[in-house]
């Protein structure tokens, strides 16, 4: 394998299309076959710069890999490849309305107790979660696609704390799973 994989984005590099949906089976197939190529094992008796350029590329595989394989981490990936700075500490804006909603979620969730119906309450704001995250990779897309990557920037940040809540909820289902046990 070439250095012209560390010119190559992430989806090049698993010859992708830049898109917000992946055929992830796809991709892990792309995976395997190219930690095969450039696994460290396969440069075991070659010279220690080819050791280290496979080290390295085996390197960039496993976190395109990751980034991709992560919805999250594909859209604000995508929004990289344009430019766009995910990690701006300083930009903390929010749509007020929508934090308030997670305000409240984020108490419903610390509220649900171990009563018989819990779990499908919580397996129904998961649903719901599901079908709002689902929209807005939609609604991103959209906005990607036209060059609007404020808004793409504003739709992350919503995934990102819709995301949060799902892992609450999954928390919460597993520690009322236990106690029933």
């Amino acid at each position: 394998m070439s250095n012209s994989i560390f010119k190559q984005n992430y989806f090049e590099i698993f010859s992708q299309p830049v898109s917000t949906e992946l055929d992830i089976d796809l991709l892990k197939e792309k995976n395997r076959e190219l930690q095969q190529q450039v696994h460290p094992d396969r440069f075991a008796n070659s010279s220690d710069a080819e050791k280290r350029q496979a080290m390295q590329i085996t390197s960039l595989v496993n976190e395109a890999f990751e980034t991709l394989k992560n919805s999250l981490t594909r859209l604000q990936y995508m929004l990289t490849l344009k430019g766009v700075d995910m990690n701006g500490e300083t930009d903390t804006a929010m749509d007020g309305v929508f934090l308030m909603e997670q305000m409240e979620l984020r108490e419903e969730i610390a509220n649900v107790d171990s009563q018989k119906n819990s779990l499908d309450v919580l397996d129904e704001m998961a649903l719901e979660l599901k079908a709002r995250s689902v929209n807005l990779v939609s609604d991103f897309e959209s906005a990607f696609n036209d060059d609007a990557l404020d808004k793409g920037r504003d739709i992350v940040r919503k995934l990102q704390f819709i995301n949060k809540a799902q892992i609450e909820i999954n928390d919460k289902i597993e520690q009322i799973e236990d106690e029933f046990i």
